[in-house]
């Protein structure tokens, strides 16, 4: 994937890191640490398009776990992110930009950030944004943030032959704390058509399709309790 960048935000996606990283977490890290991974829903996931995917941010393993979910084995492309300002530091800052990762202040994302996401949507690609703008370590869905709705009706009005979806996700782990044994369970649901919401206003069309993904993370969330599967 050629390099998107601009004055403050450099990203990319290493031909040779990359697949390293993800090989190594799928067959040996997650396997290792968890005792059991289940997911559901993948035939939601669409090949083609662009496509925001949305989960519930509840650890830090989330990170590993949705690629894991809906990755390159899966989906045919690596899913970029976008990741809390704070966490792009010293090592691991280093290795999140050469998996396609970057920084986004969460309570005032800067123009270049989401022009960064939208000029990697515009190229058919697969972004992932926590919607509820941080990890939370309960088992709810907390208020979304309406940013990931503006994004997509805004890239959608500039480019009104691009058919973007929305890919809700819903992450639960055994414990509130993931520990080396623990459960995790992915639920993946049926995706959400952005032009399905524009409006005349996109401030309207944006509370719209917050409440509607929110409906939907919250179906997918109360849908059972990771615990029922030991």
């Amino acid at each position: 994937m050629a390099n998107l960048q601009n004055n403050s935000i450099v990203s990319w996606v290493s031909p040779w890191l990359t697949p390293i990283v993800y090989f190594l977490a799928r067959r040996f890290v997650l396997p290792f640490y968890f005792g059991r991974i289940e997911i559901e829903g993948q035939e939601h996931i669409p090949r083609t398009g662009a496509v925001i995917i949305t989960p519930t941010h509840r650890s830090r393993w989330d990170a590993i776990v949705v690629p894991y979910a809906a990755g390159l084995h899966v989906s045919g492309r690596h899913p970029r992110f976008m990741v809390t300002s704070t966490e792009m530091t010293g090592f691991q800052g280093w290795l999140i930009k050469r998996l396609g990762g970057f920084p986004v202040d969460v309570e005032r994302p800067s123009p270049e950030s989401l022009e960064y996401g939208k000029a990697i949507l515009a190229k058919q690609g697969m972004l992932v944004v926590f919607p509820e703008g941080g990890i939370f370590r309960d088992v709810n869905v907390h208020p979304l943030k309406r940013g990931v709705a503006k994004m997509a009706l805004e890239l959608i009005s500039d480019h009104p032959e691009l058919e973007l979806r929305i890919l809700p996700v819903s992450i639960k782990y055994s414990e509130s704390l993931p520990q080396k044994g623990s459960q995790v369970k992915v639920k993946i649901g049926e995706s959400l058509k952005v032009s399905d919401y524009q409006d005349s206003s996109i401030r309207k069309g944006s509370q719209q399709l917050t409440q509607a993904l929110q409906t939907s993370l919250e179906q997918l969330n109360d849908q059972e309790q990771v615990k029922d599967l030991s």
